[in-house]
C-alpha cells in the first residue's frame, strides 16, 4: 500500500524525468518536436472528449459511470498529462513554475468575491 502512495504523490519532475528516459531508451526523441508533441496531445484530448460526448451532464464523482468507464478515463486523462508534461519538457518550461505563477495571475485577475457575512 505504501508503493501506491508513492506513486500517488509523484512530482511534475519525477514524471518528466521518467518521460525523458522513457524516450530515451526507445530512440523516440527524434519523434518528439514540439510540434508533434503538441498535435499527439491535442488527439489525446479528442480521445478525452469522446468519453463525454454522448453521455450530456455527468454528476461529480461519475457516481453511475462502471468502473470500466472510469478506468479508460483515468488513462486518457493520464495520456494528455503525459503529452503535456512531455511538450513543458521539450520546450523547457518548467511547467510547475508556470502553473504557480498562472494561479497567481488568475487569482488577482478573478478576485475572490466578499460577502457581507464574510466581514
Amino acid at each position: 500500500m505504501k508503493e501506491d502512495k508513492e506513486e500517488a504523490d509523484i512530482s511534475l519532475r519525477e514524471l518528466q524525468m521518467r518521460l525523458a528516459e522513457f524516450a530515451r531508451v526507445r530512440d523516440w526523441d527524434q519523434y518528439h518536436s514540439p510540434r508533434n508533441l503538441l498535435l499527439a496531445l491535442v488527439g489525446e484530448v479528442g480521445e478525452l472528449a469522446e468519453i463525454f460526448q454522448w453521455r450530456g451532464e455527468v454528476a461529480r464523482g461519475l457516481p453511475n459511470w462502471e468502473i470500466s468507464d472510469k478506468e479508460h478515463l483515468g488513462e486518457e486523462l493520464s495520456d494528455v498529462l503525459l503529452y503535456l508534461i512531455r511538450l513543458a519538457d521539450i520546450c523547457e518550461v518548467n511547467l510547475a513554475d508556470a502553473a504557480t505563477k498562472k494561479l497567481v495571475k488568475n487569482a488577482i485577475k478573478y478576485p475572490a468575491k466578499v460577502f457581507v457575512e464574510d466581514i
